[in-house]
Protein backbone atom coordinates (compact mmCIF):
# COMPACT_ATOMS: atom_id res chain seq x y z
CA UNK A 1 0.00 0.00 0.00
CA UNK A 2 2.90 2.26 0.66
CA UNK A 3 4.23 1.54 -2.68
CA UNK A 4 1.02 2.83 -4.18
CA UNK A 5 -0.03 5.80 -2.13
CA UNK A 6 3.95 7.06 -3.14
CA UNK A 7 3.24 6.39 -6.63
CA UNK A 8 -0.02 8.50 -6.57
CA UNK A 9 2.10 11.28 -4.80
CA UNK A 10 4.73 10.83 -7.72
CA UNK A 11 2.13 10.66 -10.69
CA UNK A 12 0.35 13.76 -8.75
CA UNK A 13 4.10 16.00 -8.34
CA UNK A 14 3.23 15.63 -4.20
CA UNK A 15 6.04 15.66 -2.41
CA UNK A 16 6.22 14.25 1.88
CA UNK A 17 6.45 17.74 2.68
CA UNK A 18 3.82 19.37 0.99
CA UNK A 19 1.46 16.01 1.85
CA UNK A 20 2.35 16.46 5.35
CA UNK A 21 1.77 20.21 5.66
CA UNK A 22 -1.60 19.98 3.65
CA UNK A 23 -2.52 16.49 5.75
CA UNK A 24 -5.00 15.76 2.80
CA UNK A 25 -4.47 16.75 -1.09
CA UNK A 26 -6.74 15.78 -3.60
CA UNK A 27 -5.60 14.23 -6.75
CA UNK A 28 -6.88 15.21 -10.13
CA UNK A 29 -7.33 11.47 -10.89
CA UNK A 30 -10.37 10.89 -8.02
CA UNK A 31 -8.22 9.93 -4.95
CA UNK A 32 -7.41 11.85 -1.70
CA UNK A 33 -3.76 11.57 -0.25
CA UNK A 34 -3.72 11.57 3.39
CA UNK A 35 -0.45 12.20 5.24
CA UNK A 36 -2.70 10.30 8.24
CA UNK A 37 -3.32 7.01 6.13
CA UNK A 38 0.54 6.66 4.53
CA UNK A 39 1.59 7.36 8.59
CA UNK A 40 -0.99 4.49 9.67
CA UNK A 41 0.41 2.04 6.62
CA UNK A 42 4.27 2.63 7.38
CA UNK A 43 3.46 1.85 11.07
CA UNK A 44 1.54 -1.08 10.35
CA UNK A 45 3.17 -3.26 7.81
CA UNK A 46 1.40 -6.01 6.58
CA UNK A 47 1.40 -9.65 8.34
CA UNK A 48 0.33 -12.17 5.71
CA UNK A 49 0.15 -15.63 6.49
CA UNK A 50 -3.21 -17.10 4.81
CA UNK A 51 -3.46 -19.28 1.75
CA UNK A 52 -3.95 -16.25 -1.24
CA UNK A 53 -4.72 -15.62 -4.82
CA UNK A 54 -4.06 -13.08 -6.57
CA UNK A 55 -5.97 -12.02 -10.06
CA UNK A 56 -4.11 -9.34 -11.41
CA UNK A 57 -4.87 -7.10 -14.46
CA UNK A 58 -2.14 -7.27 -17.25
CA UNK A 59 -2.59 -3.46 -17.78
CA UNK A 60 -3.67 -2.18 -14.07
CA UNK A 61 -2.30 1.56 -13.66
CA UNK A 62 -2.67 1.44 -10.07
CA UNK A 63 -0.27 -1.18 -9.03
CA UNK A 64 2.91 -2.65 -11.20
CA UNK A 65 3.12 -6.19 -12.15
CA UNK A 66 6.87 -6.13 -10.17
CA UNK A 67 4.84 -4.86 -7.06
CA UNK A 68 2.01 -7.51 -6.83
CA UNK A 69 4.84 -10.74 -8.55
CA UNK A 70 6.85 -9.47 -5.49
CA UNK A 71 3.96 -9.24 -2.60
CA UNK A 72 3.47 -13.13 -4.02
CA UNK A 73 6.50 -14.23 -3.93
CA UNK A 74 7.04 -13.40 -0.55
CA UNK A 75 4.05 -14.40 1.16
CA UNK A 76 3.66 -17.70 -1.30
CA UNK A 77 0.17 -16.87 -3.12
CA UNK A 78 -0.59 -17.79 -5.91
CA UNK A 79 -0.64 -15.12 -8.91
CA UNK A 80 -2.83 -15.01 -12.25
CA UNK A 81 -2.79 -12.45 -14.95
CA UNK A 82 -5.98 -11.92 -16.73
CA UNK A 83 -4.79 -10.60 -20.52
CA UNK A 84 -6.17 -7.10 -21.60
CA UNK A 85 -7.30 -6.74 -17.79
CA UNK A 86 -7.33 -3.65 -15.79
CA UNK A 87 -7.25 -2.79 -12.36
CA UNK A 88 -10.74 -3.11 -11.93
CA UNK A 89 -12.17 -5.65 -13.76
CA UNK A 90 -15.74 -4.37 -15.87
CA UNK A 91 -16.15 -5.84 -19.22
CA UNK A 92 -18.02 -8.97 -20.07
CA UNK A 93 -15.13 -10.69 -21.01
CA UNK A 94 -13.22 -9.74 -17.76
CA UNK A 95 -16.00 -10.46 -15.47
CA UNK A 96 -16.43 -13.93 -17.25
CA UNK A 97 -12.59 -14.55 -16.67
CA UNK A 98 -12.95 -13.61 -13.14
CA UNK A 99 -16.09 -16.31 -12.48
CA UNK A 100 -14.25 -18.88 -14.24
CA UNK A 101 -11.20 -18.17 -12.04
CA UNK A 102 -13.09 -18.24 -9.06
CA UNK A 103 -14.89 -21.55 -10.04
CA UNK A 104 -11.93 -23.03 -10.39
CA UNK A 105 -10.46 -21.90 -7.16
CA UNK A 106 -13.41 -23.24 -5.64
CA UNK A 107 -13.21 -26.45 -6.90
CA UNK A 108 -9.58 -27.21 -6.58
CA UNK A 109 -9.39 -26.12 -3.02
CA UNK A 110 -5.91 -23.68 -4.44
CA UNK A 111 -6.08 -21.20 -2.19
CA UNK A 112 -7.28 -22.80 0.99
Amino acid sequence: MENLICNMMQWSNVTKQELAEKREIATNFGETLSWEYLCYVRKHPIIWNVPTCILYGEHDNLTSIETVSAFAKLHHADLTVIPGGEHWFHTDEQMQFLDKWIRDRSLNDVCG
